[in-house]
Parts: C-alpha cells; structure tokens; sequence
C-alpha cells in the first residue's frame, strides 16, 4: 500500500500545531516519544520528523512527499516549491530589529552597518529592493544577543509576541514579511500520492473552514426575519423554522469569526434574540 510521506517539524510550537490538525482532520497517530517516523492507522500517511531548516531539501529530493512548515523558511530556502494550502496557524514576522534608543527613520539608516541573521537571503532580497548595501554575519540560533556583544548593530530574525526583542533590549523597525504555516508539496508526485494529498488536502479545508466560522442560533418575532436575514451571511441561506410560540421563528447561520461580533451587533439591533453561539467541528463543503 502507498503511503504519503509528510514532513514535519521535530519539537516546538510548530510541531504541536501540525500534529493537532492532522488530528482534527480523523487521523490517528501511533506516536511514541523520540520517534524520527511515525505512520497513521487510518489514513495512507506516514511522519518524518525533521529538522526544521532540512525540511525544504527533502521536498527537492523527493525524501519527503508534502510538508507542513513554516512559509518564511521557504522565502529563505525553498522559493521554488509549490505551496497548495496556508494553514492559519504558528503565525509570526520576519522583522529587523535594532537596539533600543538607536535613532531610525527609514531603512537607509542600515547602509554600511552589520546585520545578524540565520535568513541572509531574505535579508539580501529585501535589503538589494531597498537599494542598501549591509554586511551580513549568518548566526545559527539566538541572534538577539549579537548587538550586545558588538558582533552586530542589527538583527533579522522571526518575531511573534516580541517578548525576546524587549528582553534583549531590541525594538522591531521593520517587518520584511509575514508568515504561517504551510502545506508544501514535492515537485513530481505519482498520481497514487496525488489521490492521497488530495484527500487530505480536503480534510485539512474543511478542518479550516470550521476554525473560521461560528454556528449561531437566534431566535426571533417573524415581521423582523426579512430585515435579520438581509444581516446574515450563511453559507447559503439561513435556515429558518418556526417555534412553538405562534408568531416566532429561529434562524440558524454560520458566521465568520472575523465578522462575529460586528454582526451580532447588527442582529441585535434589528430584533434578534436568546442568540446562542456554538463552535464548528468540521465544515464540508
């Protein structure tokens, strides 16, 4: 039987937020502690777990069929691999960061100076854009301290709360890109595995579609359901049935997340009430 092959980061955050939407999406990992592989009971696919900054060089190869990491790691070490789903999740920056106090009014103010970095052909790409020319030191790991001990006046390194850079006494001056998780693909895939990524692809949207929506019951007299409808976005229609209170209605509706609250406002103020909100499992669609 075929199975398809996915990578995935080995520990972290990143790692965390993979296994648990392979999770949500029905597929049961047999997982033991300090595995390099792992393969599914229900479903055609089996884990590698690897080193992040590898990651992209095994999809080039073939090592590996798919993969979920990080998009600025394929800004900086695999731009010419295809990414077929962005994930929502493990969102963070790519930013240049300078010592507190330093005076900065445009990136100009980086000409000539040392940056330290583990992304130098990000930095490179977005620093050749901007018409400056910097000298770059490649740092494998923590970053921040170089400005403390004099290797560097800058850094470039991912930003997600910015508790490192205020801990290190950095502020952010300039985000050069932002980044989530990614699905990514291996150039070449047999048809059989193209079937397989398929169907997880499928499992993945509708795990996505249900994170980004609420389900949301209202009830309401029936002389305000036309203006409560015109409110509503749903998938389609709104479903709506009568109560066992002549007179009276509910509508039920799927709500985007990012909408949420500006629409329940709205449903309020048009006659809508004993409004009940309910979160998504899966959305298939």
């Amino acid at each position: 039987m075929t199975n398809l092959k996915i990578a995935i980061q080995k520990a972290g955050r990143l790692n965390e937020e993979s296994l648990q939407i392979l999770k949500d999406c029905g597929i049961s990992i047999d997982n033991g502690k300090d595995q390099l592989k792992a393969s599914a009971r229900n479903f055609p696919l089996e884990i590698l777990y690897l080193r992040n900054g590898d990651i992209p060089q095994y999809l080039r190869d073939g090592v590996v069929d798919a993969a979920i990491i990080g998009e600025n790691l394929l800004v900086e070490k695999g731009k010419d691999l295809a990414v077929i789903e962005k994930l929502g999740f493990s969102k963070c920056r790519v930013s240049l960061a300078i010592p507190k106090g330093v005076e900065y009014n445009s990136i100009k103010e980086l000409e000539g100076k040392r940056i330290a970095t583990s992304y130098p052909n990000t930095v490179k790409e977005y620093l050749e854009a901007k018409g400056v020319n910097a000298e770059l030191h490649i740092i494998n790991g923590s970053v921040e301290i170089a400005p403390n001990i004099g290797l560097a006046d800058a850094i470039c390194d991912i930003v997600s709360s910015g508790s490192t850079l205020f801990k290190n006494n950095l502020e952010e001056v300039e985000v050069m890109l932002k980044s989530e998780a990614v699905l990514a693909v291996a150039p070449n895939l047999s048809t059989e595995k193209e079937q397989i990524l398929n169907r997880l692809q499928f499992r993945i949207k509708s795990v996505l579609k249900a994170r980004d929506s609420k389900y949301v019951l209202l009830n309401a007299p029936n002389e305000k359901i036309k203006d409560i409808v015109k409110v509503l976005p749903g998938m389609r229609s709104p479903t709506v049935l009568p109560l066992a209170e002549e007179g009276w209605s509910s509508i039920h509706t799927v709500i985007n997340k990012d909408k949420f609250w500006e629409i329940i406002d709205e449903l309020k103020s048009v006659g809508a009430e004993g409004i009940l909100v309910c979160p998504i499992e899966k959305m298939v669609l």
